[in-house]
């Protein structure tokens, strides 16, 4: 197994928010349908079974109108810190293992999210697919959700 390091793309985010409502948005399946995916896209949560084992299942509707499905199976859940989640996005990203990090920074909230491939050609090649540019225009969607909410 190759240095985890060199299989790892992360993205780094600060929220105006406190970790309350940023939980929130990543475990009511209300919250997510409103910022997964990509500027552009729809999200449908198809299953979202919250718990250690618990299946997770969503499909995004490109402008075009073809849909793609992401999906995957939690592995670890702590309360206001992590979730960890193997993950799939088929048709362009396969058996990944994502991790959600999250740090209360007084009412703002800290968040470090972790994806790990198999192997390091592979992360590679997801990262010149379009790694930062995809999740970066997801967290950019939460941090609009999330900051908004907490003005509501």
């Amino acid at each position: 197994m190759s240095d985890l390091n060199k299989r790892t793309l992360s993205l780094k985010r600060t929220f105006n928010a406190p970790i309350e409502l940023v939980w929130e948005a990543w475990t009511n399946s209300e919250h997510i349908a409103q910022w997964w995916g990509p500027k552009g896209m729809k999200t449908k949560v198809i299953e979202h079974n919250f718990k250690v084992h618990g299946t997770w299942k969503y499909t995004m509707e490109m402008p075009d109108g073809s849909e793609f499905i992401s999906e995957g199976i939690y592995k670890e859940i702590i309360t206001h810190e992590k979730i960890i989640s193997s993950a799939d996005f088929k048709p362009m990203t396969e058996d990944v293992e994502l991790q959600a990090l999250f740090e209360k920074d007084g009412e703002k909230t800290n968040f470090t999210f972790n994806v790990v491939h198999k192997t390091e050609e592979y992360c590679l090649q997801q990262e010149k697919m379009g790694f930062m540019n995809g999740w970066g225009s997801v967290f950019d969607r939460l941090k609009v959700f999330v900051e908004a909410s907490d003005k509501a």
